[in-house]
């Protein structure tokens, strides 16, 4: 399937890749009919999903029964008024109908909203009127069904609901609906046929500040992940990938969907509610995940397991990003398993951007290059271009080429897009600097990069210090506001076990980091916590944080 889509698929190092990768956009691409359906035509039985929970259920699906499924479930979604253009909210956490459903709204070319299980009615509300949302599919679990309900008076849009695992009255059973839905449903055809340019996928994601933003993507989409895929978490034909998201998340099609179901590559899901490192470790074992991609988080947390009771021979490649790596986390798993951690970096408005490809050589903590796909600078607070070792914001230079899987810019906020994407570049908002060959280092968000009595402090390069030390599990570098310096530096720390918080040990870490870093960039502040505050998809909330010092 891959070669259809790409002018070449072999590279022999990462020049050649840089200089001959294309990817081939056919003409009104849709993914469920042209890669899943395909696939199920050339080989239906194929496995596409490899499924199993925390209890123990398990299920396997080809990609002739996704065909069947996604079939059924556009039928169904057909005849509760759904139509091309609509907007379908999805809060399915990691259940399997979740995948019927995001293909059957490609189909009927419907606009898609994953959402994430944790919305209040508030949130919801919100979203419905921000999208105009028409029908909501969601978990039969009371808290989410009580948000949905609650949100119901104040959400004109919003005409069907549908329940998946469980009824109630005034919403569709889903899992009925699908059971006698027909099976038979055709590609549309004329003005109800979805072009590349329709939007496909809308994504609420937060910034430091106002409300949730709306990102928008278009058909073509999907193909911008063969990069992600097929060049950074290295894929293969039949294996088993496993990329550790909730299905509310951006990161979801990054990692259990799109990419690899272009490259042949089944996907692997482990629906759970509480992360137990050792639970996640004993799937992997057991069902013999190929390649792995997660948050740094995940990696600390299986480096303070005894990696040496897990058969991990058939795990071949490993990925990360989310958040920076620190260089201490990559040796341990590196010393334990053998596997080198090849970082990335990327955002909801973009597929992998920067990446540490197969041909490379990693270093612990950097991002590693610019994918081939797009023209990536750093840009000075002067609008020049950036010297090696300068740091600058990370932009997407689109005057000569918009690179396919770019975001088609915010959803009903031409303001805000204009704000971001002008002049042909858009800005990440992300700041980093280049080393002298060619990889980047990423500092922080340019409204979490600390300034401290005329000083610059990337708070990465503050963690990175922090969780070398034993008794530092997890940390979180914040600014505090302070009268003389303009902020201080804070530490937000989760300690390892058997140490305990005391000023003795507040003071020990501040030493470590004057030694390690610089001595202007210690924490002044720091603050023992039992856990750092977390989206579901395992990044820190440091927004929280900051919050709670005002």
């Amino acid at each position: 399937m891959l070669e259809k889509f790409v002018s070449q698929t072999e590279y022999s190092s990462f020049e050649d890749f840089v200089e001959n990768f294309k990817i081939n956009v056919p003409e009104n691409f849709n993914f469920a009919y042209d890669v899943v359906d395909a696939t199920a035509k050339e080989a239906p039985d194929k496995t596409a999903i490899v499924w199993c929970d925390e209890k123990g259920d398990e299920a396997t699906f080809t990609f002739g029964q996704l065909k069947y499924y996604s079939d059924k479930a556009a039928s169904f979604f057909k005849s509760a008024g759904i139509k091309k253009g609509d907007p379908v909210m999805l809060v399915l956490k990691r259940r399997y109908e979740f995948w019927f459903c995001i293909l059957a709204l490609h189909k009927l070319g419907a606009v898609c909203i994953p959402a994430t299980h944790l919305l209040t009615a508030k949130d919801i509300i919100y979203r419905n009127n921000a999208a105009d949302i028409k029908m909501i599919v969601c978990v039969a679990e009371e808290e989410v069904i009580s948000h949905v309900e609650a949100s119901l008076d104040k959400s004109p849009s919003l005409k069907v609901k549908a329940l998946v695992g469980g009824s109630r009255e005034g919403w569709y059973d889903f899992c009925h609906e699908l059971e006698t839905a027909s099976e038979n449903f055709s590609r549309p055809e004329g003005d109800q046929a979805p072009v590349n340019e329709d939007i496909s996928l809308l994504y609420f994601t937060s910034g430091t500040t106002g409300m949730p933003k709306m990102v928008q993507h278009n058909f073509t989409y999907p193909l911008g992940h063969i990069l992600t895929a097929s060049y950074w978490q290295n894929v293969q034909d039949n294996g088993l990938h496993l990329t550790v998201a909730d299905t509310g998340w951006a990161k979801a099609v990054w990692g259990k969907i799109y990419g690899q179901w272009i490259a042949g590559c089944a996907v692997f899901v482990y629906d759970y509610n509480k992360f137990v490192p050792k639970d996640l470790l004993n799937v992997i074992v057991k069902y013999g995940v190929t390649s792995f991609c997660a948050p740094p988080t995940i990696y600390r947390f299986f480096i303070k397991e005894d990696l040496s009771r897990y058969d991990l021979s058939k795990l071949k490649y490993c990925a990360v990003a989310g958040e920076p790596l620190n260089p201490e986390v990559y040796n341990q798993f590196l010393k334990a398993t053998g596997l080198k951690l090849m970082e990335g970096y990327g955002q909801t408005e973009l597929t992998v951007t920067l990446g540490t490809f197969p041909w490379m050589e990693p270093k612990p903590g950097s991002m590693g290059k610019p994918a081939p796909n797009y023209d990536i600078d750093l840009i000075n607070e002067n609008g020049n271009s950036c010297e090696v070792g300068e740091e600058g914001q990370i932009v997407v230079r689109t005057d000569k080429k918009v690179p396919v899987g770019l975001f088609g810019g915010y959803y009903r906020d031409k303001a805000l897009t204009d704000s971001v994407w002008h002049d042909g570049i858009y800005y990440t908002g992300d700041m980093a600097w280049k080393d002298e060959d060619g990889y980047y280092w990423f500092v922080g968000r340019s409204d979490d990069v600390i300034k401290s009595s005329g000083y610059r402090i990337g708070p990465f390069e503050v963690e990175s210090a922090l969780l070398e030390h034993p008794a530092v599990l997890e940390c979180a570098i914040t600014a505090v506001p302070d009268p003389d310096r303009g902020q201080v530096v804070k530490a937000t720390v989760v300690l390892s076990k058997n140490h305990i918080g005391s000023e003795d040990l507040k003071r020990e870490l501040q030493e470590h980091v004057k030694r390690v870093t610089a001595p202007y960039k210690y924490p002044r502040i720091i603050e023992f916590v039992e856990e750092l505050p977390k989206t579901i998809s395992g990044k820190i909330r440091r927004v929280e944080i900051r919050e709670g010092d005002k």
